[in-house]
Parts: structure tokens; C-alpha cells; sequence
């Protein structure tokens, strides 16, 4: 997505930013990683924490200042790392200090290699975490495909929580290591998991899945593979769920479909409607106020592109 991931990377394809859902679009998980105390972290340090850490979660997510966000995540690392140093085998926290480090690193981290060495250690934490936490969920990057897809496929609506953090931090790695073949070509397996997340419970967080899914599909144009107009379903999805009020679903609406089928008035309609919006909503604003200000910059970008 655009913006704060810097646009540039992508997934093997040709048109800059194309492949951007770690980061700032998406989803409700990635900014709220910041506060990923407020779940099995927080109930180890007793129900105070608890209440603190859940009440910190829901005003960074309400939170109209990406900047004061930014700024205080490099204390949550360290607190998050402290707390493994002290529990190393603990998958909770092994997954709540992945996702951590994957959301900083693909929000704020613009040096591509300090990017890398940050999503590599996430993704051995959250292959740690799904190792010790689901049944047969070891070497799930390894193992062959086909017995990989069966383990997909066998997974519980109990398990959506953990498949969506291994999938968007899986994802993130993906991205930040985007000129490595063998590191894109396990996207398949990425999509695999999306896909499942997807069928279990699409309304998790908020529609990340679909998301994903939608960024996916608008890779590449139609001549290439791409399969564009089932994207768009899946962008339209998200709004279904949201309510319209996930902005972020509209900008990458706008940027991954409309922009792959130059469709101007598409993408002149979705972004309007994005900064006319109201940023304010439960769980939402901090996604809603950067998409806001990636709306304007598409905006303003759009005589050079189309």
C-alpha cells in the first residue's frame, strides 16, 4: 500500500508500489500490533495491565495522529522484546512480538535492509509461534505444497486469529524481500492461508483478508495472469463488511484495480469519496487518517499516471 511502506516495492511486477497491504493498508491488525499487549501478553501481567494495555489498544486504533503512533513504537519493541528474552518459548508472545516487529518494520522503516533483518526476525518468531500453537504447524515455509495446502485446508474457525497473523507477517517478509524469486514464490502459499482466513471468517479484522485478497488478484493486468475483476470483488467486500468505513479498502481500490485498468473516473470517484469521508470510526481512525493522506497524493499524481 502506499505511503509510509514506500512505494517501489512490489511482488515481482513492473508498476511501482503495486503489491502494499503490509503496512498502511491494511488492516486493523497491522496498526493495532502496536498494542498487541492488549491479549495474551497483557492477561499474563494480571488484569490491571490487562485493562490498560486493552484501553492503550483502542485509543491508538481511535488515534488521528500517525506521527505520535510512529514515535512510540520503538518503546513497545523493546518492552515486547524484554518480555520474550524472559519467556522464549512462549507462543503468545512469540506471535505478539512478530507481529510488532512486522507492523514497525513496514510501517516505519524506510532502510530496506534494517526492513529485512526486522520481518526476518518476525518471521521466524510467528513460524515459532504456529509451531508451538496449531497441530502439525512446523515447516510450513518446506514443507511440499500439496501437504502444505491439506494443512490449510484442515484448519478450524478457532484457528482465524493465528492463520491471519502468520499469513500478513508471511506477507510482509514477501515484500520486504521482493527481489528474491524464492522468497516471492512462496506468495502462493500466503494467498493459500488468505484464502482460508477468508472462508472461515471474512469479517476478521475488519476484512484484512479480502484485503490481501484484492491486492492479490490486481497484481497484474489480465494479459499477465492478473485476474483484476476478482480483485474488485474482493475490495468490494471489505466496504460490504466495513460499512464503507474502512477508507483504506477505497484507496487500494483505487490504486491496485483502477489504476491497473486505467479507469480515471473509478479512481478519481473512490479517492474523492475517501477524502470527503469522516475519518472517525471504532477501531478504524488511524487506518482512515492515512488513507486520507495517500488519497490526496494519488490524487495528485493521477495526471502523470493515467
Amino acid at each position: 500500500m502506499t505511503g509510509t511502506l514506500r512505494a517501489g516495492k512490489s511482488y515481482g511486477s513492473s508498476r511501482e508500489g503495486r503489491l502494499r497491504p503490509h503496512a498502511n493498508g491494511v488492516l486493523k491488525l497491522v496498526l493495532a500490533a502496536f498494542l498487541l499487549l492488549s491479549s495474551g501478553c497483557a492477561s499474563m501481567l494480571g488484569s490491571v495491565t490487562q485493562g490498560f494495555a486493552s484501553n492503550l489498544s483502542d485509543a491508538i486504533l481511535d488515534s488521528d495522529d500517525p506521527a505520535m503512533v510512529r514515535d512510540g513504537a520503538p518503546a513497545y519493541l523493546i518492552l515486547i522484546d524484554s518480555l520474550v528474552s524472559g519467556s522464549p518459548d512462549n507462543a503468545a508472545l512469540l506471535a505478539q512480538s512478530a507481529e510488532l516487529h512486522s507492523a514497525y518494520a513496514g510501517a516505519f522503516v524506510a532502510d530496506a535492509e534494517r526492513a529485512k533483518k526486522l520481518h526476518e526476525k518476525a518471521k521466524a518468531q510467528i513460524f515459532a509461534s504456529t509451531c508451538a500453537s496449531l497441530t502439525n504447524g512446523c515447516d510450513l515455509d518446506t514443507r511440499a505444497f500439496p501437504d502444505f495446502l491439506s494443512w490449510v485446508q484442515s484448519r478450524r474457525a478457532s484457528e482465524v486469529p493465528e492463520l491471519y497473523s502468520l499469513a500478513s507477517i508471511w506477507a510482509g517478509w514477501i515484500q520486504a524481500n521482493s527481489d528474491d524469486f524464492g522468497a516471492v514464490a512462496q506468495l502462493a502459499r500466503v494467498k493459500a492461508l488468505m484464502t482460508q482466513v477468508a472462508e472461515l471468517d471474512g469479517e476478521h479484522a475488519n476484512g484484512g483478508a479480502y484485503l490481501y485478497l484484492g491486492v492479490f488478484e490486481t497484481l497484474l493486468p489480465p494479459a499477465m495472469g492478473g485476474k483484476p475483476e476478482i480483485g474488485k470483488g474482493h475490495f468490494e467486500r471489505v466496504l460490504d463488511i466495513s460499512s464503507g468505513q474502512h477508507l483504506m479498502a477505497k484507496v487500494m481500490y483505487a490504486d491496485q484495480y483502477a489504476r491497473l485498468m486505467f479507469d480515471r473516473a473509478l479512481h478519481d470517484q473512490l479517492l474523492g469519496e475517501v477524502l470527503d469521508a469522516e475519518a472517525q470510526a471504532p477501531g478504524l481512525t488511524l487506518m482512515n487518517t492515512v488513507a486520507k493522506e495517500q488519497a490526496k497524493e494519488l490524487l495528485d499524481s493521477a495526471d502523470d499516471y493515467f
